[in-house]
């Protein structure tokens, strides 16, 4: 399993979990985790797209 897929299914428990819970201060801890973990995956998309474009140049420089 990747870390990507790690951090998506962990948002996706916590929106299941937020709509499951009867209570608002439960609901809401679950919204602001689920929140946390898609920043996390976001982060990780722009920094391996940042990576790959720099490995690119990188190789165009040298060859």
């Amino acid at each position: 399993m990747s870390t990507l897929q790690f951090y998506a299914e962990r948002a996706a428990e916590c929106r299941k979990d937020a709509e499951a819970a009867t209570l608002d201060n439960v609901r809401n801890r679950n919204l602001e985790a689920a929140s946390a973990w898609e920043a996390m995956a976001e982060r990780m998309v722009r920094t391996n797209a940042h990576r790959e474009a720099n490995e690119a140049s990188r190789a165009a420089r040298e060859g």
